[in-house]
């Protein structure tokens, strides 16, 4: 029996970073979101051999254990391991994992990897252990993705785990005490087809470790440092205020609070615009764009522009011919799913 799972990634409109701790747990975080059509994927194979063979074919990179228990983190797909030993399976297991979107996007994929796995490993539980383990909800699934990278001492947040397992466009509120909730945004067709014309998501080439990024940040605020206190308030506020933008489907609006995302977030750490993103950005207003976003922390990663009427082949052409790859995506509204294979 072949298992397989896969959960999407996720563009942020505003409010990421708010989801860290040390912001949330004071002041509580707010992001608006949306899962989207680049994939994490997880197989689970029968395996010839006893043992726990796990394969990451974007990193090109393997481990292999004769038990759960022989799986150290050393650094080399730690997130994983995490996942196989939280869920206590002593079966012989062979995985296979990949992501549609490229490495250090900026769009949550090793989440995303994170919560396929859990999904994968829970479902094979309940086949196997009906009686003694049930299936866990999508939020359980989400908060113990998230438990584990705390473990892991990697620093990040919440929204790339919830998307991941909720699929949708969200506005999320994260409280202390690990408290979380997730309003779905209900638009109308039309607003949704504007939002999937217009949105260009395009990726600088520059992979980024948001884990630096979110280091330098926190360390400013927990600090006490103006600038960036004021500017985490400002991109929470923005956050808020795109929520309402959102349910009032006002995309003009909506637009104008990508660009204050934007002056917002290159206030909380240097290098979270790189002289890439900004000139990509340049050559993007130059070609219709409106609006940009930078995507998760920083540093690198993607970019996602809301072009002019009209203007999205041209403007991707010339984001391309200045050194950019687009990413074509659609929403995705089904989040994580578990299947059994051929």
């Amino acid at each position: 029996m072949i298992i397989r799972s896969r959960a999407p990634t996720r563009i942020d409109f505003a409010g990421g970073t708010t989801d860290l701790p040390a912001f949330r747990d004071r002041e509580g975080g707010a992001v608006v979101s949306a899962a989207i059509s680049r994939y994490a994927y997880c197989s689970l194979r029968p395996a010839d051999n006893p043992g726990v063979r796990i394969i990451s074919q974007d990193m090109e990179q393997f481990v292999e254990a004769r038990n759960i228990g022989e799986l150290e983190f050393d650094g080399n797909l730690d997130l994983l391991k995490a996942a196989v030993r939280a869920l206590s399976l002593e079966e012989a297991l062979d995985i296979s994992v990949r992501c549609d979107a490229p490495p250090g996007s900026g769009l949550g994929s090793s989440a995303s990897v994170g919560v396929a796995l859990l999904g994968l490993l829970n479902r094979l539980q309940t086949l196997r252990h009906s009686r003694q383990r049930g299936a866990m909800s999508r939020f359980a699934l989400a908060e113990l993705a998230c438990q584990l990278e705390s473990e892991l001492g990697i620093v990040g947040g919440k929204q790339d785990q919830y998307a991941a397992a909720l699929g949708g466009l969200n506005y999320m509120q994260f409280f202390s005490e690990q408290r979380v909730a997730v309003e779905p945004l209900y638009l109308s067709d039309d607003v949704l087809g504007e939002l999937a014309k217009h949105l260009v998501l395009c990726y600088s080439g520059q992979s980024r470790l948001s884990g630096r990024t979110n280091e330098a940040m926190i360390s400013a605020y927990e600090q006490g440092e103006k600038t960036v206190t004021e500017a985490l308030r400002a991109v929470k506020q923005v956050a808020w205020d795109m929520y309402r933008a959102l349910l009032a489907e006002d995309l003009t609006w909506f637009t104008e609070l990508m660009n204050q995302e934007w002056k917002a977030r290159r206030q909380l750490a240097p290098g979270v615009v790189t002289d890439k993103m900004d000139q990509l950005r340049e050559v993007a207003v130059a070609s219709g764009a409106l609006a940009a976003k930078v995507c998760g922390a920083g540093g690198g990663g993607c970019l996602l522009f809301y072009s002019g009427s009209d203007e999205e082949t041209h403007l991707k052409r010339a984001l391309e011919a200045a050194g950019g790859r687009i990413l074509e995506f659609t929403f995705d509204f089904r989040g994580l799913q578990v299947w059994e294979g051929q």
